[in-house]
């Protein structure tokens, strides 16, 4: 066929788009969200560039897929994509997934309140609250997050030396706190942010490339977060989480919240127990908290939780038609 036609929800979590494509799925082989995940890059990945890509998307779309899950102990499957791939876990997708599916019924829990999802990074364990047929609440408890390495030292061009770590949290992260020529997410701006950002991502990649220890499909890393002191009362931090090539996060970050999370932790400013009121570029929220402790192939982990709401703004029927110059999306660069 030369048209594919995908029924959308679209929202956005915390300021971040979110589409769950809830019509138009393809069909892929594995026997784990893990494997379909690389099925679905081998074969598909022109539904995530077509979808998420200009002319139909732009360069923060993100969303996702609803799949039978591979495992008995789970209610449902997700495969999320995004302008920066097919990404192992996605926690501001989760939440706008998770929200939109279920008033929508498209997701039909064995527990009211509770869902276990399988994820290519793992699974998640899941507790929502439900207000006149409106999600109003989703707290996801992530895969094991762990910092991966400290202190990579490097030289951006034109901007000068930073010392960075990498932490995991559902994707690897390039955690830059302030020091030397970043002063702070507000001197810095979201022009400069995306500028340096793809080079500092190029450079921690020349010296540091983590592979996840029980999943070597999960590896590099994809993000860089820009951390900084909190705006808000109430809020512990701030960040701007920068993806794909042009893209800033507009939520505070699932995953970002969840490497965060293991960062602080690892360096002994969080404890199990401690929660952590992450604040996004634009000022919206997550609650994180440090669950407990972990271990993660004989690697000293955390097991940390984010909660967050989706809003979703309308259903979307996007036909992708190989007649179109530009089916596959394309980017400006």
């Amino acid at each position: 066929m030369m048209r594919h036609t995908f029924f959308c929800i679209d929202g956005h979590t915390a300021g971040n788009p979110v589409r769950l494509v809830a019509g138009g799925a393809p069909l892929l082989r594995g026997a784990s969200m893990s494997e379909r995940r690389q099925d679905f890059l081998a074969r598909f990945d022109w539904i995530r560039t077509g979808l998420c890509f200009e002319p139909r998307g732009h360069d923060m779309m993100s969303g996702g897929f609803l799949y039978p899950p591979t495992r008995a102990d789970t209610d449902i499957g997700i495969l999320f994509i995004e302008t920066s791939g097919c990404l192992p876990m996605c926690g501001h997708g989760t939440i706008g997934i998770v929200t939109f599916g279920l008033e929508h019924g498209l997701i039909q829990p064995a527990t009211p309140g509770r869902l276990r999802v399988e994820v290519p990074a793992g699974v998640i364990d899941i507790a929502y609250t439900v207000e006149q047929g409106r999600v109003t609440s989703v707290r996801i408890v992530n895969v094991p997050a762990y910092l991966a390495a400290s202190g990579i030292e490097i030289e951006v061009p034109d901007f000068g030396p930073l010392t960075v770590d990498v932490a995991y949290g559902g994707n690897y992260y390039a955690i830059v706190e302030p020091q030397g020529a970043y002063r702070g997410l507000d001197a810095l701006g979201a022009a400069q942010i995306v500028a340096l950002s793809g080079a500092i991502r190029r450079l921690v990649a020349d010296k540091f490339v983590p592979v996840h220890p029980l999943d070597a499909t999960i590896r590099g890393v994809s993000h860089v977060l820009w951390a900084d002191k909190p705006r808000g009362d109430g809020a512990d931090g701030r960040n701007a989480v920068f993806y794909g090539d042009k893209a800033i996060d507009r939520s505070p970050c699932g995953t970002g919240t969840s490497a965060r999370l293991a960062h602080l932790a690892a360096k002994g400013r969080l404890k199990p127990g401690d929660s952590f009121v992450h604040e996004s570029y634009i000022g919206s929220r997550f609650v994180g908290k440090v669950e407990g402790a972990a271990n993660l192939a004989g690697q000293p982990a955390i097991i940390p939780s984010i909660t967050g709401s989706a809003i979703a703004t309308g259903f979307n029927t996007i036909w992708i038609d190989r007649e179109d110059a530009f089916w596959e999306g394309f980017q400006v660069v």
